[in-house]
């Protein structure tokens, strides 16, 4: 979990301002992942298997495209993987206020 510490001063909407822009991104985020969702389960219906198995079991022989599918698939989800990860990131940020003493 990260925490973000923010001395506001006068400018007490600051730390709103701030979430309001992580919850953006997180939107953004989360509609690029189910894009990526998507286009992963053309491929996983095609061949009957899970995005995940493929990595672990599938070759770039085992597909009807052969390299130039297995180059989608696996980039395809590689990219939903990290997506998922800055989701997951920016979901765990919490907000504080430093001027607020924290417990030792």
């Amino acid at each position: 979990m990260t925490t973000i510490y923010m001395d506001t001063g006068k400018h007490s909407d600051t730390q709103q301002l701030v979430k309001s822009a992580i919850d953006g991104e997180i939107i953004r985020l989360e509609m690029a992942l189910e894009a990526a969702h998507r286009r992963l389960l053309i491929f996983e219906e095609k061949y009957g298997v899970t995005s995940e198995k493929f990595m672990m079991t599938l070759s770039a022989e085992d597909l009807e495209g052969q390299d130039d599918e297995y180059v989608q698939w696996a980039g395809e989800y590689q990219l939903w993987q990290r997506l998922q990860e800055k989701v997951n990131r920016l979901q765990g940020i919490e907000y504080r206020d430093s001027n607020i003493l924290q417990p030792t």
